[in-house]
Formats: C-alpha cells, structure tokens, sequence
C-alpha cells in the first residue's frame, strides 16, 4: 500500500532499506484514507495509492515519510509505483473543485479523471514535460548545482517545456539561460515519469558548440566541466540524470 498524507509515505520504522506496509486491501491496513485507486503491481502484489487526511497519525510502528527524502534508498520499481501512487493522490487532491465553474467534482466512472458535477468538465492528471540534458564537451560533462540540491550534490541541467516550444528549443533555451552555452547535436537519451511534482522528464545529450559558462544568478549556484574519472557527488541511481551521468562514464571509458 503507498499511503500518502500530503507528500508523506507511510512507511516501515526499523526495517532495512524503505518498506511500506501490506494489507489484503486498503481497508485492512488500519488507517483512515479519503481517496484510494490502484496503482498496478510492486513485488507481485496488487498495489493502492491512498489519501491519508491531514492529522490523522500513523499506525504504530509506521511513520510518513518524504518521498524525495528517501528516494535514494529505493529502487526503480519501487520509485516507478510510489511515483505514480505520489501523483494520482496529488492530483485528487487539487482537483475536488472545478477550474472553470467551481463546482464540486466527483471520481468518474471508467476511466481516471474528476467530472465535474455542475458542468460536466472532465479533469485528468497533469503531465507537466519537462527537459533533461547532458552536455559534453570532448571527455569532458557538464554539471551544475541548483540551490535545492543537498549538499555536494551536482547533476546535469533540466527545465519545464514553456507553451509553444517543441522539446528541441526547451533543451537550447535551458543551456542558453541557466549556463549561457550554445549546444548541438541533441540526440534523444529516455524519458522518466518524476512526481516531484507531477512531471515527465524526457532526456537529451548534446555537445558544446559555443560561449562561455555563465551560471544564471538564483537557478544556478554553480557549474563546471568534469572528467569522468574526478566527478563530484552525484545524483541517486533511481534518476535518470544518474543514468544519463553513468552512461557518459561508461561512453568515456570505452
């Protein structure tokens, strides 16, 4: 079961690595939830995102957890269904009312949306898209620190999709205001859904083609060039920015 009260999962206390509970069914958990919706299968059981009400406490022997908190202890299939779990209960949650009329909103029948009950408007999940590139620069990679980094860590650049750009001229926008470089050659890397909040990361490499490394005041606390064998902390492996990262280690080694 992922049990989320706000952006907190109910998890395990004093268990090796990040478990959260089983249950039959949600109802058998032991704990109030006002929404409830599966997610697909973890560890060959069906799995439930749950909404948990604000003030209500964890059962004993359980604690809530930040997702981002944890995330690097986790796995990929574990961050794959708590991701998605995260998203669903957070979209339920800002979407009890109507964006255009103010209506109440009710679950709809067959398929994952709120309709509207005054107007009838159907709400679905937000997808937000968003870029993530690698730059290089002959052996050497790109990497930068953003004020909401923890400490050390440095990762490669990303950004939101503004309205009426294709993915290409997010990636040379990104580079161009977080960095001041010009970049080319973009090839596609992968895509990762990321619920931090609710986005879909789509990854690029590309290579330096030009200017000087000029970190955006307030975006960018610092950023430089690194060799593959002198990297600084890096990012969980659950990431794609780690994959991406790794890739270009093993790309260099070769």
């Amino acid at each position: 079961m992922f049990a989320f009260r706000n952006d907190r999962l109910l998890v395990l206390e004093g268990e090796d690595g990040v478990r959260v509970p089983r249950a039959p069914s949600p109802d058998d958990l032991g704990i109030e939830s006002s929404f409830r919706r599966p997610v697909g299968r973890f560890d060959g059981s069906p799995s439930w995102a749950l909404e948990v009400p604000e003030g209500v406490e964890a059962p004993e022997g359980m604690a809530f957890r930040d997702l981002r908190a944890i995330f690097a202890a986790v796995d990929e299939d574990f961050f794959a269904v708590a991701g998605r779990a995260k998203q669903i209960v957070g979209w339920h949650a800002t979407h009890r009312f109507c964006g255009r009329c103010g209506g109440e909103t009710e679950i709809a029948t067959g398929e994952l949306a709120m309709r509207c009950t005054r107007c009838g408007m159907m709400h679905y999940p937000r997808v937000s898209p968003a870029v993530i590139v690698r730059v290089r620069r002959g052996g050497e990679i790109l990497l930068a620190r953003s004020p909401g980094f923890p400490k050390g860590m440095s990762s490669v650049l990303a950004g939101f999709v503004e309205p009426g750009e294709s993915i290409e001229e997010t990636v040379r926008r990104e580079v161009r205001e977080e960095v001041g470089l010009e970049v080319g050659n973009l090839r596609y890397f992968g895509s990762q859904p990321w619920p931090f909040p609710n986005s879909l990361m789509i990854g690029f490499t590309a290579d330096y083609a030009g200017g000087e490394l000029t970190p955006e005041p307030g975006e960018i606390e610092a950023a430089d060039w690194y060799r593959a064998d002198d990297l600084p902390q890096l990012p969980p492996r659950v990431s794609i920015a780690r994959r991406m990262i790794d890739d270009f280690v093993a790309r260099t080694a070769g």
